[in-house]
């Protein structure tokens, strides 16, 4: 980007206090001080002190220097994330129940929204290429750079893309000192990751309109969520990691394709089968489509995972191989025999029993209330999953915000939604339609 606009440089700490006055300015209603969206808002804003104070403990110099203050900052904004990730998972998990839904618009118009989301997106996206030294996950980089390869730091999920999605890290660190015989093979890998991210990206934000204009309604609301998801700090300070972004671009699009039941099982069996987690989702998921599209949604996720498992025996070294990375991509393993890497490092593991036993219990909770499921209800308790992994989450729990961040800022911009239920919206089956 210096190399367009000279001298152009943006540390974290002015961007958050940018993107912050710019968030208040667009959508904060001053006529209606006490109103949800305000407090949903707020609660958004809140997440930047704890990314910044993790970038400020991740300093080289610093840790080189003073490694005792720098663990003491990771620490509180690992603390600080989880406190605010507690307060919004309540507020997630409390929206099925939030009747009143009126409409607040913006207070950019239509046209100003979306000059405004296109810019940012041409500035983030030129952010994933220059990969400038001011961000989060350089830093976080260098940090994983300096410790050793562990196979019980790698997080559960699809092997190869895993080891694909780690690439960026290393391209960042390589590109302070790389090597001359490794040179193409770094630019060459980079151009890979870096269209992978910058495509997710894109396919995000075009999910978010789609959704506002196809569910909201609204297309003006779409616009409105996909330029507050750019404009959200977290965005700007982990945009190229992959393996962030492609499993929210398959969530943002399962929940727009939620009228076809098999390219939703699809799209959401690809982000299971990708990272883990969104396993989760399933009974939230099967409570919605009990009524109709149930055996649908599940062969389409049967069909993702049947595909993934199929790559991994046609690139098996040898069958053990395979099963040990079979079992990495179901997440057959202990979860607390996983050595953490950031909130748990300064604490027991033992604790995470706890925690992992509340989250197991809302999983299965939601696969019965409400009883009713619609698309809100989807919609806001997908994200109070994917949200409530980052507590048990043992590589640094907490920074994928993106697998929960674009369902969020849907969730605070969606209508009422009562009516978009799957007994009305999905069709029947084939044979039953020409019974």
């Amino acid at each position: 980007m210096q190399e367009i606009l000279f001298g152009y440089k943006l540390n974290p700490t002015t961007w958050a206090y940018v993107s912050s006055l710019m968030i208040l300015g667009i959508y904060f209603k001053f006529h209606r001080f006490w109103s949800v969206r305000n407090l949903d808002l707020v609660a958004l804003l809140c997440f930047s002190p704890g990314l910044l104070l993790i970038y400020l403990g991740v300093d080289p110099e610093l840790q080189k220097k003073d490694p005792v203050q720098a663990a003491q900052l990771i620490r509180a904004g690992y603390v600080w994330l989880f406190a605010t990730g507690g307060v919004v998972l309540v507020r997630l998990l409390l929206d099925p129940v939030m009747v009143r839904r009126p409409l607040l618009e913006p207070n950019l118009n239509a046209s100003g929204l979306t000059f405004t989301g296109a810019a940012l997106l041409v500035f983030l996206m030129a952010n994933i290429i220059t990969s400038p030294k001011e961000r989060l996950e350089y830093r976080l980089a260098i940090a994983a750079a300096a410790q050793p390869e562990d196979k019980t730091l790698a997080d559960p999920g699809f092997p190869p893309f895993e080891r694909f999605a780690r690439f960026p890290n290393k391209v960042m660190v390589a590109a302070v000192s790389p090597e001359p015989a490794m040179r193409r093979t770094i630019l060459l890998r980079a151009f890979e990751t870096h269209a992978a991210a910058i495509l997710a990206h894109l396919a995000i934000v075009a999910g978010m309109v789609w959704i506002g204009y196809r569910h909201f309604d609204n297309i003006h609301t779409g616009v409105a969520a996909a330029t507050l998801y750019l404009l959200a700090f977290y965005t700007s300070q982990l945009t190229s990691q992959v393996n962030y972004a492609v499993p929210a671009m398959l969530l943002v699009w399962a929940l727009a394709a939620y009228r076809l039941p098999v390219l939703s099982g699809l799209l959401a069996g690809f982000a299971a089968g990708l990272i883990y987690y969104p396993l989760f989702l399933l009974p939230l998921w099967g409570g919605f489509y009990w009524r109709r599209g149930a055996v649908r949604f599940f062969a389409g996720v049967v069909l993702a995972l049947g595909s993934l498992v199929l790559v991994l025996a046609l690139v098996r070294s040898s069958t053990a191989d395979f099963w040990d990375q079979a079992g990495m991509m179901f997440g057959w393993r202990n979860p607390l025999h996983v050595e953490p890497t950031g909130l748990w490092h300064f604490y027991d593991n033992a604790f995470r029993i706890p925690v992992l036993a509340a989250f197991l219990a809302i999983c299965g909770g939601l696969a019965l209330w409400p009883a009713h499921k619609n698309l809100g209800t989807l919609l806001s308790c997908s994200a109070a999953v994917m949200l409530a992994t980052q507590f048990w989450h043992a590589n640094q729990g907490g920074l994928a915000m993106a697998w929960y961040l674009p369902l969020l800022v849907l969730t605070i911009f969606r209508p009422n939604l009562e009516d978009r239920i799957a007994l009305s919206a999905v069709r029947p089956a084939w044979g039953r339609r020409r019974k």
